[in-house]
């Protein structure tokens, strides 16, 4: 199966390191996962806001190592570097007919890496 067009657009928006490309990926009512947040964060704007946020703590040094795809989904295998600690994780993404997303959800490990990420992303977010 060939790169979905959602994944070929996020791969853009994230190489690019250009949030305001996301307005025209996310759904209306995206929703965004993240192990740092306890609740789904609903909406796109709060969806732009963490993925914006993503892209440039991560940005610097994300690379995408490998990727598995369904016909609504996909699971995107990535590592990156903070502080001299690599963060290993994946994003799944799953989206609508429109071939906009509907929901973003990412697991990050090791733990260290994950309080590394979540100290950055908060930083980031407060601006």
């Amino acid at each position: 199966m060939s790169r979905p067009a959602p994944v070929a657009a996020w791969h853009e928006i994230a190489a690019r390191r250009d949030a305001s490309l996301l307005d025209g990926l996310l759904a209306d009512d995206c929703t965004f996962r993240s192990p740092a947040v306890h609740t789904v964060q609903e909406g796109k704007a709060i969806t732009t806001a963490y993925l914006s946020a993503a892209i440039t703590v991560l940005g610097p040094t994300l690379s995408y190592v490998r990727e598995w795809y369904g016909d609504d989904s996909a699971v995107l295998e990535f590592e990156a570097t903070l502080d001299g600690l690599t963060v290993h994780g994946v994003d799944m993404l799953t989206w609508g007919a429109d071939d906009r997303l509907t929901d973003f959800t990412v697991m990050v490990r090791p733990f260290k890496g994950l309080t590394t990420l979540m100290e950055k992303m908060a930083a980031e977010l407060g601006r």
